[in-house]
Protein backbone atom coordinates (compact mmCIF):
# COMPACT_ATOMS: atom_id res chain seq x y z
CA UNK A 1 0.00 0.00 0.00
CA UNK A 2 1.31 3.45 -0.94
CA UNK A 3 1.72 5.84 1.98
CA UNK A 4 1.75 9.63 1.70
CA UNK A 5 4.47 11.07 3.97
CA UNK A 6 4.41 14.63 5.26
CA UNK A 7 6.65 16.41 7.78
CA UNK A 8 4.81 18.58 10.30
CA UNK A 9 5.96 20.86 13.10
CA UNK A 10 4.28 20.51 16.47
CA UNK A 11 4.24 22.85 19.44
CA UNK A 12 5.00 19.95 21.77
CA UNK A 13 5.21 16.18 21.69
CA UNK A 14 4.27 15.21 25.25
CA UNK A 15 0.77 15.76 26.59
CA UNK A 16 -0.77 14.99 29.95
CA UNK A 17 -2.73 11.78 29.79
CA UNK A 18 -5.63 10.01 31.46
CA UNK A 19 -4.32 6.65 30.28
CA UNK A 20 -4.01 4.03 33.03
CA UNK A 21 -0.48 3.27 31.79
CA UNK A 22 1.06 6.74 31.95
CA UNK A 23 0.99 10.32 33.18
CA UNK A 24 1.95 11.56 29.71
CA UNK A 25 1.41 10.22 26.22
CA UNK A 26 3.58 10.68 23.15
CA UNK A 27 2.88 9.96 19.50
CA UNK A 28 5.89 10.77 17.29
CA UNK A 29 3.72 10.24 14.20
CA UNK A 30 0.15 10.91 13.09
CA UNK A 31 -1.40 8.03 11.20
CA UNK A 32 -0.11 4.48 11.02
CA UNK A 33 0.87 2.45 7.94
CA UNK A 34 0.05 -0.86 9.65
CA UNK A 35 -3.51 -0.18 8.42
CA UNK A 36 -5.15 -2.48 10.98
CA UNK A 37 -8.73 -3.10 9.91
CA UNK A 38 -9.97 -2.85 13.51
CA UNK A 39 -7.93 0.21 14.53
CA UNK A 40 -9.85 2.53 16.86
CA UNK A 41 -7.17 5.21 16.25
CA UNK A 42 -8.65 5.79 12.80
CA UNK A 43 -10.78 8.42 14.57
CA UNK A 44 -7.67 10.65 14.25
CA UNK A 45 -8.64 11.45 10.67
CA UNK A 46 -11.29 13.89 11.86
CA UNK A 47 -8.66 15.98 13.69
CA UNK A 48 -5.99 15.97 11.02
CA UNK A 49 -7.90 16.88 7.87
CA UNK A 50 -6.76 13.74 6.07
CA UNK A 51 -9.37 12.47 3.61
CA UNK A 52 -7.23 9.45 2.74
CA UNK A 53 -8.02 5.92 3.82
CA UNK A 54 -6.60 5.05 7.23
CA UNK A 55 -3.17 3.48 6.81
CA UNK A 56 -2.30 5.43 3.67
CA UNK A 57 -0.89 8.59 5.29
CA UNK A 58 1.77 9.32 7.87
CA UNK A 59 2.65 12.73 9.32
CA UNK A 60 6.19 12.82 10.70
CA UNK A 61 6.39 15.08 13.74
CA UNK A 62 9.17 17.53 14.50
CA UNK A 63 9.03 19.37 17.81
CA UNK A 64 11.09 21.90 19.80
CA UNK A 65 13.63 20.37 22.16
CA UNK A 66 12.04 19.13 25.37
CA UNK A 67 12.76 21.70 28.07
CA UNK A 68 13.85 20.43 31.47
CA UNK A 69 13.39 16.71 30.77
CA UNK A 70 14.16 16.06 34.44
CA UNK A 71 10.64 17.24 35.24
CA UNK A 72 9.45 13.84 33.99
CA UNK A 73 11.44 11.92 36.58
CA UNK A 74 9.24 9.19 38.06
CA UNK A 75 6.45 9.97 35.61
CA UNK A 76 4.97 7.39 33.30
CA UNK A 77 5.38 8.27 29.62
CA UNK A 78 3.34 6.11 27.25
CA UNK A 79 4.68 6.08 23.70
CA UNK A 80 2.23 5.02 21.01
CA UNK A 81 -1.37 5.56 22.13
CA UNK A 82 -2.69 6.32 18.61
CA UNK A 83 0.20 5.31 16.36
CA UNK A 84 2.91 2.68 16.25
CA UNK A 85 6.12 4.50 17.21
CA UNK A 86 8.08 1.76 15.43
CA UNK A 87 6.19 1.75 12.16
CA UNK A 88 8.48 0.94 9.19
CA UNK A 89 9.18 4.63 8.49
CA UNK A 90 10.78 5.05 11.90
CA UNK A 91 13.83 3.37 10.36
CA UNK A 92 14.15 6.37 8.03
CA UNK A 93 12.94 9.29 10.15
CA UNK A 94 13.97 8.16 13.64
CA UNK A 95 11.50 10.35 15.53
CA UNK A 96 10.94 7.80 18.29
CA UNK A 97 14.67 7.41 18.76
CA UNK A 98 15.02 11.20 18.87
CA UNK A 99 12.40 11.31 21.63
CA UNK A 100 14.13 8.59 23.65
CA UNK A 101 17.46 10.36 23.27
CA UNK A 102 15.97 13.60 24.58
CA UNK A 103 14.44 11.84 27.59
CA UNK A 104 17.45 9.64 28.37
CA UNK A 105 18.68 10.27 31.89
CA UNK A 106 15.52 12.18 32.87
CA UNK A 107 14.20 9.42 35.12
CA UNK A 108 11.01 9.09 33.05
CA UNK A 109 9.42 5.64 33.17
CA UNK A 110 8.57 4.76 29.59
CA UNK A 111 6.04 2.30 28.20
CA UNK A 112 6.09 1.54 24.48
CA UNK A 113 3.29 -0.12 22.50
CA UNK A 114 4.17 -1.63 19.13
CA UNK A 115 3.55 -4.37 16.60
CA UNK A 116 7.10 -4.22 15.31
CA UNK A 117 10.52 -5.71 15.89
CA UNK A 118 12.24 -2.48 14.80
CA UNK A 119 12.18 -1.61 18.50
CA UNK A 120 15.13 -4.01 18.85
CA UNK A 121 17.28 -1.27 17.31
CA UNK A 122 16.79 0.78 20.48
CA UNK A 123 17.08 -1.99 23.05
CA UNK A 124 20.28 -0.62 24.60
CA UNK A 125 18.75 2.86 24.81
CA UNK A 126 15.47 1.64 26.29
CA UNK A 127 17.34 -0.38 28.92
CA UNK A 128 18.70 2.85 30.41
CA UNK A 129 15.21 3.98 31.50
CA UNK A 130 13.92 2.94 34.94
CA UNK A 131 11.05 0.45 34.87
CA UNK A 132 10.89 0.55 31.07
CA UNK A 133 8.27 -1.66 29.47
CA UNK A 134 7.51 -2.69 25.90
CA UNK A 135 4.26 -4.34 24.79
CA UNK A 136 3.44 -6.16 21.57
CA UNK A 137 -0.10 -6.63 20.27
CA UNK A 138 -0.67 -10.27 19.38
CA UNK A 139 -4.18 -11.57 18.81
CA UNK A 140 -3.43 -14.69 16.80
CA UNK A 141 -0.68 -17.18 16.03
CA UNK A 142 -2.21 -17.71 12.58
CA UNK A 143 -0.10 -15.66 10.18
CA UNK A 144 -2.79 -15.78 7.47
CA UNK A 145 -5.37 -14.18 9.78
CA UNK A 146 -2.77 -11.64 10.88
CA UNK A 147 -2.16 -10.75 7.23
CA UNK A 148 -5.90 -10.31 6.69
CA UNK A 149 -6.02 -7.84 9.58
CA UNK A 150 -2.84 -5.72 9.38
CA UNK A 151 0.33 -4.92 7.46
CA UNK A 152 2.67 -5.07 10.45
CA UNK A 153 5.48 -7.61 10.80
CA UNK A 154 4.74 -11.27 11.38
CA UNK A 155 3.63 -12.65 14.74
CA UNK A 156 6.82 -14.70 14.84
CA UNK A 157 8.97 -11.57 14.59
CA UNK A 158 6.96 -9.87 17.34
CA UNK A 159 7.42 -12.84 19.66
CA UNK A 160 11.14 -13.00 18.93
CA UNK A 161 11.49 -9.30 19.79
CA UNK A 162 9.54 -9.83 23.01
CA UNK A 163 11.89 -12.63 24.03
CA UNK A 164 14.97 -10.51 23.30
CA UNK A 165 13.71 -7.71 25.54
CA UNK A 166 12.64 -10.11 28.28
CA UNK A 167 16.03 -11.84 28.20
CA UNK A 168 17.67 -8.39 28.46
CA UNK A 169 15.77 -7.64 31.67
CA UNK A 170 13.22 -5.21 30.25
CA UNK A 171 9.60 -5.66 31.34
CA UNK A 172 7.47 -7.00 28.51
CA UNK A 173 3.75 -7.29 27.90
CA UNK A 174 1.90 -9.60 25.56
CA UNK A 175 -1.20 -7.60 24.69
CA UNK A 176 -3.78 -10.08 23.39
CA UNK A 177 -5.88 -7.49 21.64
CA UNK A 178 -8.33 -7.37 20.15
CA UNK A 179 -9.74 -10.79 20.94
CA UNK A 180 -11.87 -11.88 17.98
CA UNK A 181 -14.71 -14.11 19.21
CA UNK A 182 -14.37 -17.62 17.88
CA UNK A 183 -11.07 -16.81 16.14
CA UNK A 184 -8.48 -15.69 18.69
CA UNK A 185 -7.16 -18.70 20.62
CA UNK A 186 -6.27 -16.91 23.85
CA UNK A 187 -4.99 -20.02 25.62
CA UNK A 188 -2.65 -20.84 22.74
CA UNK A 189 -1.16 -17.35 22.83
CA UNK A 190 -0.75 -17.43 26.61
CA UNK A 191 1.03 -20.76 26.38
CA UNK A 192 3.35 -19.43 23.67
CA UNK A 193 4.22 -16.15 25.42
CA UNK A 194 4.15 -16.89 29.15
CA UNK A 195 7.87 -17.62 29.47
CA UNK A 196 8.90 -14.32 27.90
CA UNK A 197 6.63 -11.66 29.34
CA UNK A 198 5.73 -10.06 32.65
CA UNK A 199 2.15 -9.19 31.84
CA UNK A 200 -0.52 -10.67 29.60
CA UNK A 201 -3.25 -8.17 28.86
CA UNK A 202 -6.60 -9.27 27.48
CA UNK A 203 -8.90 -6.90 25.60
CA UNK A 204 -12.06 -7.70 23.72
CA UNK A 205 -12.80 -6.60 20.18
CA UNK A 206 -14.92 -3.45 20.24
CA UNK A 207 -16.65 -2.49 17.02
CA UNK A 208 -17.86 1.01 16.29
CA UNK A 209 -17.67 3.65 13.60
CA UNK A 210 -16.46 2.97 10.11
CA UNK A 211 -14.59 -0.23 10.87
CA UNK A 212 -17.60 -2.08 12.34
CA UNK A 213 -19.00 -2.85 8.89
CA UNK A 214 -15.51 -3.72 7.62
CA UNK A 215 -15.06 -6.41 10.27
CA UNK A 216 -18.60 -7.76 10.00
CA UNK A 217 -18.22 -8.01 6.21
CA UNK A 218 -14.95 -9.87 6.74
CA UNK A 219 -16.62 -12.32 9.12
CA UNK A 220 -19.44 -12.92 6.68
CA UNK A 221 -17.00 -13.68 3.86
CA UNK A 222 -14.26 -15.58 5.67
CA UNK A 223 -16.00 -17.04 8.76
CA UNK A 224 -19.71 -17.20 7.91
CA UNK A 225 -20.43 -19.74 10.64
CA UNK A 226 -19.46 -17.08 13.20
CA UNK A 227 -21.77 -14.39 11.84
CA UNK A 228 -24.68 -15.22 14.20
CA UNK A 229 -22.31 -14.91 17.18
CA UNK A 230 -20.97 -11.56 15.96
CA UNK A 231 -24.51 -10.27 15.42
CA UNK A 232 -25.42 -11.26 18.97
CA UNK A 233 -22.41 -9.42 20.38
CA UNK A 234 -22.19 -6.40 18.13
CA UNK A 235 -25.78 -5.83 17.05
CA UNK A 236 -27.72 -6.99 20.11
CA UNK A 237 -25.02 -6.02 22.66
CA UNK A 238 -25.11 -9.50 24.22
CA UNK A 239 -22.14 -9.87 26.59
CA UNK A 240 -22.60 -13.51 27.51
CA UNK A 241 -19.70 -14.57 25.29
CA UNK A 242 -17.25 -12.35 27.20
CA UNK A 243 -18.56 -13.48 30.59
CA UNK A 244 -18.11 -17.12 29.63
CA UNK A 245 -14.64 -16.45 28.22
CA UNK A 246 -13.68 -14.60 31.39
CA UNK A 247 -14.70 -17.59 33.53
CA UNK A 248 -12.92 -20.01 31.19
CA UNK A 249 -9.67 -18.04 31.20
CA UNK A 250 -9.78 -17.53 34.96
CA UNK A 251 -10.01 -21.30 35.39
CA UNK A 252 -7.24 -21.84 32.83
CA UNK A 253 -4.94 -19.38 34.64
CA UNK A 254 -5.46 -21.28 37.90
CA UNK A 255 -4.73 -24.53 36.10
CA UNK A 256 -1.35 -23.31 34.80
CA UNK A 257 -0.47 -21.45 38.00
CA UNK A 258 -0.79 -17.82 36.84
CA UNK A 259 -2.52 -14.98 38.66
CA UNK A 260 -5.64 -13.63 36.96
CA UNK A 261 -6.79 -10.12 37.84
CA UNK A 262 -9.04 -7.41 36.46
CA UNK A 263 -7.93 -3.90 35.42
CA UNK A 264 -4.65 -4.05 37.37
CA UNK A 265 -1.36 -3.02 35.80
CA UNK A 266 0.73 -5.11 38.26
CA UNK A 267 3.95 -3.16 37.70
CA UNK A 268 5.20 -3.79 41.24
CA UNK A 269 5.82 -7.52 40.87
CA UNK A 270 9.43 -8.74 40.64
CA UNK A 271 10.64 -8.74 37.06
CA UNK A 272 11.54 -12.44 37.25
CA UNK A 273 8.09 -13.46 38.57
CA UNK A 274 5.66 -15.40 36.34
CA UNK A 275 3.37 -13.17 34.28
CA UNK A 276 0.04 -11.88 35.52
CA UNK A 277 -2.99 -12.21 33.25
CA UNK A 278 -4.95 -8.95 33.30
CA UNK A 279 -8.52 -8.90 32.03
CA UNK A 280 -9.40 -5.54 30.48
CA UNK A 281 -12.72 -6.70 28.95
CA UNK A 282 -15.08 -3.74 28.54
CA UNK A 283 -12.31 -1.47 29.80
CA UNK A 284 -13.04 1.57 27.63
CA UNK A 285 -10.80 3.94 29.62
CA UNK A 286 -7.83 3.05 27.42
CA UNK A 287 -9.62 3.94 24.20
CA UNK A 288 -11.45 6.98 25.60
CA UNK A 289 -8.22 8.37 27.00
CA UNK A 290 -6.34 7.61 23.80
CA UNK A 291 -8.95 9.55 21.86
CA UNK A 292 -8.55 12.57 24.14
CA UNK A 293 -4.77 12.33 23.92
CA UNK A 294 -4.92 11.98 20.16
CA UNK A 295 -7.10 15.07 19.88
CA UNK A 296 -4.64 17.02 22.02
CA UNK A 297 -1.70 15.89 19.89
CA UNK A 298 -3.51 16.78 16.69
CA UNK A 299 -4.49 20.15 18.12
CA UNK A 300 -0.88 20.90 19.01
CA UNK A 301 0.27 20.39 15.41
CA UNK A 302 1.06 23.44 13.34
CA UNK A 303 1.95 23.90 9.73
Amino acid sequence: MDVTIKAIETKSVLSKSNLPVGDYSVNPYLGCPHACKYCYASFMKRFTGHPEEWGTFLDVKYWPAIKHPERYAGKGVFIGSVTDPYNPYEETYGRTRALLTELQGSGAEISIATKSDLVLRDLDLIKTFPNARVSWSINTLDESFKTDMDEAVSIGRRLDAMKAFHDAGVRTTCFISPIFPGITDVKEIIQRAKEQCNLIWLENLNLRGSYKSVILDYIQKKHPSLLPLYREIYTRNDRRYWKLLDAELRAYAAQIGLAYVTNDDSMTRPIDAPPVIVNFFYHEQIKKSARKDGARHAGAAGS
